[in-house]
């Protein structure tokens, strides 16, 4: 017991040395803000040479190991089951060898951490080399140690034990120099747990400590020193939150990304995973469908039952504060608990949050507060408020996704730096990390899941991760998209002297659809949700509609109601009266016509980098048409004004929304996944009309209706969403293109969303409305022109200080198909009224810029 209690206090002890760096990083003096990183350029954080990899135990660290031998040398001297022992030890002591081997404690279980998480553990013990981490090369050898001046009373004891039950191993020179040497001993099957010492471990169990007890204590350490603390992860959220410079939020999360990487095993790849995940406020990839969004109701009661607080308490703090997340962590501080819980660590929390967000079935909203009450009883400062912000399904700390895989790329260069253990010239480092940024953001819009990414990353590095992370079926990547134009002239000035192509605008849903090699069909949305069940139709009519030479795809295609027996299409409110869960084939009324537009991989081979000729004709060369099940995009390769207007106008009387216009040839054809490009434009028949550009936007607040409106919603307050700062932008008041059953169903769906107070992320500005709506709902509205506006913030200080808002806004649709933070985002709402002629009087503009999901 002597030795094993020594052995695991030093090793403590030598460990929370070693993470005094990231105290340092997160630490902050008490009242004052935290002095923000001076950074022209990221790499300026790391010019000082490699990070040490280990520190010196504190003095008070090493006073507790003082007191903690001492009181361990009275317990053993107060032992008289054997007289005579203190003598013969202490003649041991004296004739004995001169050091003490250093064993590993092995564990076997398969709940215990791997053996190469456990040699890291051990070589971190006292007078050892430091765990060979991502950031260190796993074939360095070893430095050997200073001889030590005089042995510890730990190792004495661990030489009288030793002597005494005449187990004693022989000595080998290397023990003087502090070299690591790992001795076979016999495994406890039953236990699967290796003895420090024979006869130490013989005194142990013979004083009444058990196993099982050594085992609790030695998985109580390995989940406190090797997992990553939730309070850092917590802590670098909250500095991000309260700056709103990007190269700061940039600079705090690479930091925080580069010490999970240097402080994970060789072969952990998990730690880093459920760090980025976390981030982004996610648990998997889109396409499994897992999410939080836990109801406001669930948390406050969670919040209640954790903390002791009546239920009329916390709501009377919502409506004042306007964020459950920190009504959760004032609640929390202010309760006093008589013993203080286990530190929560991010593995915990974040297998926690998934079991939330997949309990489904009888009792389930029971077990969720159960889950969400026992993550908050465990939380200390600011943890709960950013427990409680992630089951809201909003972190509100202003960094987008784009801007975590920024971090990311940022954390892998320097981390390959430190292990190189070279030294790079600024303008080196610099282009290294762009180059690295811009290589995930490719590999990650073709393969958009960081269970594939990450590992990889860490495997094999950057320069090969393209070999590892392509195209495959089965993982929808995010779809390209075009830019709107309001004339035919644009088109031409876009696409002058080059090949072009128009198609049909389908008036319908996206769908992306895959097929494995094992036969298993897919169909996705634009939003990467797994849409086969609500199509059960176009799952069981595709296989009629391949070519014995296809084995595998993915098309890019267009799902739109369609009547059967006269094969005209349909508008897309008809298809949105489709269920969307648990669709059976003998219930569907609406059928669907697929119309497929693009091919992006075909048997094995990504198709992404050929031009559009050539995936076109591969399309049409392993598909056939199948009358009203499968079809391919309508398509005129004109290229006169007169021969665009007249197939626009056949467009619009085959029930469609407009011509798409496209790239035929060259590179600027390739298919550019999640960038709305200007290789493609949109021609819609409302623009001709000079009535402008729809938008979706979300609906966050209502006014009470008047007149015949009374009873209902009048007119609703719309916003744009801003995925950069992750708020709502106001944007414009409508009241126009209802009908009474409009306002009717509105008023159903909206009234279970209203807030007791503005959330925290909606940017109000002068808007009054008289109630507030969590935002969930999106309309796709159409406007005649666009303006400036003191009472809106859309786009606020992008083209003025003042806000962009729509006039004569007209309702169009409701947008089932997107969520809330599918809504269309500033940046376009600025360019597009750069783009009207009031704005544009002494310039004309041609193309643009392409807008990217990065």
């Amino acid at each position: 017991m002597f030795v094993s209690r020594v052995l695991l206090v030093r090793t403590s002890s030598h460990l929370m040395g070693r993470q005094q760096t990231l105290g340092k990083f997160l630490e902050m003096p008490r009242g004052a803000k935290p002095a923000p990183p001076q950074q022209s350029n990221l790499f300026e954080m790391w010019k000082g040479g490699k990070r040490k990899t280990g520190t010196e135990p504190k003095k008070e660290i090493k006073e507790e190991l003082i007191k903690v031998e001492i009181k361990e040398e009275e317990d053993r001297k107060m032992d008289v089951d054997k007289p005579g022992e203190s003598s013969k030890e202490t003649e041991i002591v004296k004739n004995g060898p001169s050091a003490a081997k250093r064993r590993r404690i092995v564990d076997s279980d398969d709940d215990e951490p791997s053996s190469s998480v456990a040699q890291a553990i051990n070589s971190s013990l006292p007078g050892t080399s430091p765990p060979a981490s991502r950031a260190s090369s796993p074939h360095s050898s070893r430095s050997p140690e200073p001889k030590r001046k005089r042995k510890g009373k730990a190792v004495a004891a661990a030489e009288s034990s030793r002597a005494e039950s005449g187990t004693a191993a022989t000595s080998d020179p290397s023990d003087d120099d502090g070299e690591e040497e790992v001795e076979k001993d016999e495994l406890d099957e039953d236990e699967g747990i290796t003895a420090v010492e024979g006869a130490a471990a013989s005194k142990t169990h013979s004083r009444g400590c058990s196993v099982a007890d050594k085992r609790s204590r030695y998985t109580w350490w390995m989940e406190v020193f090797l997992s990553v603390p939730y309070s850092a992860l917590a802590k670098t959220f909250s500095l991000i939150e309260s700056t709103t410079k990007r190269l700061e939020k940039n600079a705090y999360l690479t930091s925080f990304l580069l010490l999970v990487i240097q402080r994970s095993a060789q072969d952990d790849y998990k730690s880093l995973l459920q760090t980025v995940y976390l981030c982004i406020n996610r648990l998997s990839p889109d396409y499994e469908g897992i999410e939080l969004g836990i109801g406001e109701s669930l948390l406050i009661k969670a919040i209640a039952e954790s903390t002791g607080r009546s239920l009329t308490v916390i709501k009377a703090d919502l409506k004042r504060e306007g964020d459950l997340g920190l009504v959760a962590m004032n609640s929390k501080s202010s309760q006093k608990t008589l013993f203080k819980p286990k530190p929560l660590t991010l593995p915990f929390v974040f297998s926690h949050l998934k079991e939330i967000a997949t309990t489904a079935g009888h009792s389930s909203q029971a077990k969720k507060v159960s889950i969400i009450t026992k993550l908050l009883a465990a939380c200390q400062d600011i943890e709960a408020k950013y427990i409680i912000r992630s089951l809201e399904g909003k972190l509100r700390i202003g960094n987008a996704e784009r801007s975590v895989l920024v971090a990311v790329a940022h954390a892998i260069v320097l981390a390959e730096k430190e292990k190189a253990n070279k030294r790079w010239s600024n303008e080196k480092l610099a282009k290294r990390l762009e180059e690295a940024t811009l290589m995930i953001k490719s590999v990650y819009s073709e393969l958009p899941t960081y269970d594939k990414v990450i590992p990889a990353l860490l495997g094999v590095g950057v320069d090969r991760l393209k070999e590892i992370c392509k195209l495959t079926p089965g993982v929808p990547l995010k779809p390209m998209l075009a830019k709107p134009t309001k004339a035919i002239g644009e088109v031409l000035d876009r696409f002058e002297n080059q090949h072009f192509t128009c198609e049909y605008k389908y008036d319908g849903e996206r769908a992306q659809v895959h097929m494995l090699e094992n036969g298993t069909v897919g169909v996705f949305s634009r939003n990467s949700e797994d849409m086969s069940k609500k199509y059960p139709d176009l799952v069981d009519q595709l296989p009629k509609c391949i070519k014995e030479t296809t084995k595998s795809f993915v098309l890019d295609a267009e799902a739109v109601a369609i009547d059967r027996t006269t094969l005209k299409l349909m508008p897309f409110q008809e298809l949105s009266r489709r269920k969307r869960k648990d669709v059976k084939m003998e219930d569907i009324q609406v059928r669907v016509c697929l119309f497929a537009f693009d091919l992006l991989y075909l048997n094995g081979e990504p198709l992404l980098q050929k031009p559009l000729s050539e995936r076109r004709k591969l399309l049409r060369d392993h598909f056939q048409p199948i009358s009203g099940e499968f079809d391919f995009a309508k398509s005129s390769d004109a290229e006169s004004t007169e021969q665009i207007q007249s197939f626009l106008e056949d467009s619009v009387k085959d029930g469609c929304e407009g011509l798409m216009v496209k790239m035929l040839d060259s590179e600027a054809s390739y298919y550019e996944p999640s960038r709305r490009s200007v290789n493609w434009l949109k021609l819609k028949k409302d623009y001709l009309a000079g009535v402008g550009d729809s938008l979706d936007l979300v609906v966050v607040g209502g006014y009470y209706g008047k007149g015949k409106r009374t009873n209902v919603y009048g007119a609703f307050l719309l916003a744009c969403y801003d995925e950069d700062s992750e708020t709502y932008q106001t944007i414009c008041k409508i009241g126009t293109g209802f009908s009474d059953e409009m306002l009717q169903s509105h008023y159903k769906e909206l009234k279970p969303l209203e807030l007791e107070k503005v959330r925290g992320d909606i940017s109000v500005g002068g808007a009054k409305p008289d109630v507030w709506f969590e935002p969930k709902v999106v309309w796709e509205v159409l406007t005649a022109d666009l303006s400036l506006s003191p009472i809106y913030t859309a786009a606020q200080g992008v083209v003025e200080e003042r806000g962009i808002s729509l006039r004569f806004p007209r309702f169009i649709r409701v947008r089932d198909d997107k969520n809330a933070d599918d809504a269309t985002q500033p940046d376009l709402i600025a360019e597009m009224y750069k783009r009207q002629a009031l704005a544009q009087k002494d310039s004309k503009k041609k193309g643009g810029d392409d807008d990217s999901f990065w």
